[in-house]
């Protein structure tokens, strides 16, 4: 089973969270600051970590910069776990790399829910990394790197979000495939219902505005309207 590190260094939470992962059959390693967090995630990286943001010593933003900083460890996958609520806090969590964010008081089921969720796109990733039969592919003047989330382009190393990444590396490594908005927000975020598929235009966005040559006239990632997006296809 998964294993997951709780960083917490309120411990009636720690064993609520541990408690309830235990339940559902989860591996459980607890951590009670920043600096044991990154000494443990160093020796034995989980499969998932949910971090609190107030923390002694390293707090939890300064954690979750580190390991996406870190090769290693960009791809993990990191759920914030804070009191701060505030739609500035949220953003600011997300920008350093936090693939989700869930505010105290919280329900362990939506925790629960949540951390399933992101190790299914974990899984999937594989499954569409297996597809393209490499972890390393060029296409359109691109290098994707999947093993250490790197992108290139024309030899100049391009900074992109985990998600970023995952979606172009997705559409990379199926040049000429159409994937409708719901299948990426299903192989991408592990949404297995109806949700705002605006998720999925605003990093496209971001992408054209990094890889395009042009953002307003793209030549790489194609919108095909009423349905999704593609990676053109390469003359060869």
């Amino acid at each position: 089973m998964p294993r997951i590190l709780v960083v917490d260094d309120e411990e009636t939470i720690l064993e609520l969270i541990a408690y309830n992962l235990q339940k559902e059959g989860f591996q459980v390693e607890k951590a009670v600051d920043g600096w044991d967090a990154l000494e443990k995630v160093a020796a034995n990286p989980p499969d998932l970590l949910v971090l609190d943001w107030m923390l002694p010593g390293v707090d939890g933003l300064e954690v979750c910069r580190r390991l996406r900083d870190n090769q290693e460890t960009r791809g993990l996958p990191i759920i914030m776990l804070t009191a701060r609520g505030e739609e500035v806090d949220k953003v600011l969590g997300l920008e350093l790399g936090a693939n989700d964010y869930v505010t105290k008081p919280f329900s362990p089921r939506e925790l629960l829910a949540r951390i399933k969720a992101h190790l299914r796109v974990r899984q999937l990733q594989v499954q569409f990394k297996a597809e393209s039969g490499e972890s390393v592919i060029s296409q359109g003047g691109l290098r994707l790197d999947a093993e250490k989330y790197q992108v290139k382009k024309n030899d100049r190393l391009l900074e992109l979000p985990p998600k970023e990444f995952e979606l172009l590396f997705l559409l990379a490594s199926h040049p000429g495939k159409v994937f409708r908005r719901e299948e990426i927000l299903n192989r991408i975020w592990g949404y297995d219902y109806p949700a705002d598929t605006r998720t999925v235009d605003v990093h496209i966005r971001y992408l054209r505005q990094k890889i395009e040559d042009d953002p307003n006239n793209p030549t790489l990632l194609v919108t095909i309207r009423g349905v999704g997006y593609k990676f053109r296809e390469q003359k060869r």
